[in-house]
């Protein structure tokens, strides 16, 4: 695994990513990434401080020493080297040779700070250790010799030895109670327990007691302690009151130093920062860019309007950055909730750029989510703003492909083309390309096969034209299988002529039995219509007496009439089979049916003459009947 891992890395990156882990604490992981990197370069005394530090804060100081010496084997004035020794013996408990070393670097570089921390918190150790030079007391005895001092000494200890009882020898190794409030600044929330096993000491018939394994309730609280009491000695020791205060008041010294900054030094940390965040999201790290553009945002915040006149513009840059990071992430919503603040300022605020750009965030993030109508109506709203012809060309390209998702073929097909003309205005090959594609598209779901096959000819040109493989490839295959649409719709279109040319042509008896049929309820419907207008006509006409006399022709004629229409029938079935269903032999039969009506005209025409010569000659009968009905004078009476 570690040959792996040496072989898939360089030692910069074995560093920068040990670095990073030892930032977040992770001293194992990062401990890893150090020793690959020395397998790389041996002896670096950059690794083997790294190293150090991490062997350090895993509790292995013997390691952590033998790094940093093996650090100064080479070069003994390593500034680096030397801060990283003296921290772990000072660590260790030897405070003097950690007192040393702090004094050494500090004598090669005074600028730095931690070498004078590390002398003030190691003197401050040996002083808790040994005690202050103040309170030792020498006293100069000539007049006795050293036996009597012997002696002395021999008596005061047999004293000591029989006045004082086990209780007294406790509450005389007691301490002197420290500070309450260094106390509290030391243990900080510990001191609240500490305070309770105290108060908890106090209660005799407590202490008496004994839990069930037989250990004395005393004993375990005097441990705690003890403990708590060992725990603030170490850690005034490694991080000393005096420290903390000084630590205290730098801070507060920088936050006033920051807070006075003068614009131009803002102007550069502002500027200085978002170069940082693009740049670390364009180079695939957005989650670092992500918290550096709060961490920004946070600090802007703070600051008033008179030092950042344009604070609402910048802050809404800065969300817009947050939510490109989340967006590279991921995370939608938070992505949108970050747009859609940017979207606040800029209409507040009145900003036509901030504005347009917030809308193109917002219709990303809801297309990318499949909210394709949010999507148009933010893009739409976006198309006023677009300055130039190539950013209408993507702009409008995106909303005909929402239209297209909701199969809203005709408004994709209508921005399509618009696109294709901001691609020509613009004269850029690529969108062109895409353009067509999307316009082709539409074409294919509206049917129109033909179209979107010239459509996607002139795609594979384009995509020829910038020699881009992927997209011919993809053209190609569109093509193919557009051609075998328009084939099939082809194949179908023929197959219906052809049905219906055969049904044309079609002379069975059911066939011509069925067009008859047809004809003669078309004639029935003809012959009616006249009747009616006839009757319409003669509604005002009555019969004169003596004129139903002359009706004894009437059935002759009205079966001669049959007779004709019945051979008129006949005419038409043999016609039948040859006529053709088209507007011309149509307009034939109409007129054929005219002449008919003509011809019945005219037989009703010549009935009614001769039912007038009937007449005539019915009176001239009459009249030859009467007396000298011969047309003679009568004779005249005999005398």
């Amino acid at each position: 695994m570690e040959a792996q891992a040496v072989q898939g890395g360089t030692f910069l990156s074995f560093m920068a990513e040990g670095t990073l882990l030892y930032q977040r604490g992770e001293y194992e992981k990062a401990l890893s990434y150090f020793n690959n990197a020395l397998k790389l370069r041996p002896g670096d005394k950059y690794a083997l401080v790294a190293r150090s530090q991490c062997y350090l804060r895993l509790g292995d100081t013997q390691n952590s020493l033998k790094d940093a010496e093996a650090s100064l084997q080479n070069d003994k004035t390593f500034s680096k080297g030397l801060y990283q020794k003296a921290e772990t013996l000072y660590t260790m408990g030897d405070f003097e040779f950690a007192l040393v070393f702090y004094h050494r670097g500090y004598r090669l570089r005074p600028e730095l700070q931690k070498f004078r921390l590390g002398i003030e918190k190691s003197q401050e150790a040996i002083v808790n250790c040994v005690g202050s030079p103040s309170s030792v007391k020498l006293e100069n005895k000539a007049d006795l010799c050293f036996i009597s001092r012997q002696a002395e000494s021999r008596q005061a200890n047999q004293k000591l030895q029989v006045k004082l009882t086990p209780d007294q020898k406790q509450t005389k190794k007691k301490e002197p109670v420290r500070n309450q409030k260094v106390e509290r600044q030391l243990l900080g929330e510990l001191y609240a327990d500490k305070a309770y096993l105290e108060k908890l000491l106090k209660d005799k018939d407590l202490m008496e007691s004994s839990t069930r394994q037989g250990i004395k309730v005393a004993d375990l609280v005097s441990d705690g302690i003890s403990y708590l009491d060992t725990c603030s000695k170490f850690w005034q020791q490694q991080k000393p009151i005096y420290a903390r205060v000084r630590e205290r008041k730098l801070r507060q010294q920088m936050w006033i130093r920051d807070k006075k900054q003068t614009p131009a030094e803002i102007s550069r940390y502002i500027v200085k920062n978002m170069e940082d965040i693009d740049m670390l999201l364009s180079g695939d790290c957005p989650e670092e860019s992500c918290r550096k553009a709060e961490r920004v945002l946070k600090t802007i915040q703070g600051w008033s309007d008179d030092e950042v006149p344009n604070k609402n513009e910048i802050i809404g840059n800065l969300h817009s950055c947050i939510g490109n990071a989340r967006f590279e992430m991921g995370q939608m919503e938070t992505a949108l909730r970050s747009y859609k603040v940017d979207l606040a300022l800029a209409r507040q605020n009145e900003l036509p750029d901030a504005l347009s750009r917030a809308l193109d965030n917002v219709g990303r993030v809801y297309a990318r989510m499949g909210k394709f109508e949010q999507a148009i109506e933010s893009w739409e709203e976006k198309i006023p703003l677009a300055k130039s012809s190539l950013e209408k060309t993507w702009l409008f390209h995106e909303i005909g492909r929402c239209y297209l998702e909701l199969n809203k073929t005709e408004a994709a097909q209508t921005y399509g083309e618009r696109s294709l003309q901001s691609a020509d205005e613009e004269g850029n090959v690529e969108w062109q390309l895409h353009a067509y594609v999307l316009i082709a598209q539409a074409q294919v779901n509206l049917k129109n096969y033909w179209s979107a096959i010239i459509s996607f000819e002139k795609a594979l040109e384009k995509a020829t034209l910038i020699q881009n493989e992927a997209a011919q490839d993809a053209i190609v295959i569109a093509l193919d299988d557009v051609s075998t649409s328009f084939i099939k719709e082809l194949r179908g279109k023929r197959k219906a002529k052809e049905a219906y040319s055969a049904e044309e042509r079609d002379f069975s008896p059911d066939t011509s039995k069925k067009n008859l049929e047809k004809y003669r309820r078309e004639i029935e419907l003809s012959i009616k219509s006249e009747g009616d207008k006839k009757q319409e006509a003669a509604g005002n006409y009555r019969e004169e007496p003596g004129d139903s006399q002359e009706g004894g022709n009437e059935p002759e004629i009205k079966e001669e009439s049959k007779e004709e229409e019945m051979g008129s029938e006949e005419e038409k079935k043999e016609s039948e089979g040859e006529e053709k269903k088209s507007e011309g032999e149509k307009e034939e039969n109409e007129e054929e049916k005219e002449e008919r009506e003509g011809e019945k005209e005219e037989r009703e025409g010549e009935k009614e003459k001769t039912e007038g010569e009937k007449e005539e000659s019915e009176g001239e009968k009459e009249r030859q009947e009467e007396p000298g009905g011969d047309g003679n004078q009568p004779d005249p009476a005999p005398g």
